[in-house]
This record gives structure tokens, C-alpha cells and sequence, in this order.
């Protein structure tokens, strides 16, 4: 499990960018670089990395799913996930 403090670091970066998504996304279109710059660096979208929901874990994260690997062939494996079963050929 991820530190609580690293996951609380992400929380805080996504409340970040979505208060200021309007104004960024003004500020593109109307060609405002240098106001765009004083935005504080959190406030970007590019900056977020995605996180297991369950764990916190950050490197291989299953968008579709919105967990980990680890956590999701767990999952998968007791039959928690509907539509998912091991292959076998």
C-alpha cells in the first residue's frame, strides 16, 4: 500500500486541477501565456498520475478497471470482477 501521504498529494492535485481547468482552459484560447504561467504548477492536468483506487499503488494502473495489476489478478481470480476468468488453451 502506497504512503498516505503520497495519495493525499494526488487528492490535492486533482482538486487543484479541476478548480482551475475553466480558467486555464480560457486563457489557452484567448493566447494568455504569461497569466497562464502564473497558475500554480498543480493546477495542470499533466501532473496527475493515475492511482490504484484500493491501494494507492502507482505503476501498473488498468484504466478500464481503475486498480493495479496486482490487485485486479486478485480480483479476478475470486470471481469479483464480472465478465473476467483466466484463459486457458
Amino acid at each position: 500500500m502506497a504512503r498516505k501521504a503520497l495519495i493525499a498529494r494526488e487528492e490535492k492535485r486533482q482538486k487543484m486541477v479541476d478548480k482551475y481547468a475553466e480558467k486555464r482552459r480560457r486563457l489557452k484560447a484567448e493566447g494568455k501565456w504569461e497569466e497562464l504561467q502564473k497558475l500554480p504548477r498543480d493546477a495542470s492536468p499533466v501532473r496527475l498520475h493515475n492511482r490504484c483506487n484500493l491501494t494507492g499503488r502507482p505503476r501498473g494502473y488498468m484504466r478500464k478497471f481503475g486498480i493495479s495489476r496486482v490487485i485486479f489478478r486478485k480480483m479476478a481470480l475470486e470471481g469479483k470482477i464480472p465478465g473476467v476468468r483466466k484463459s486457458s488453451w
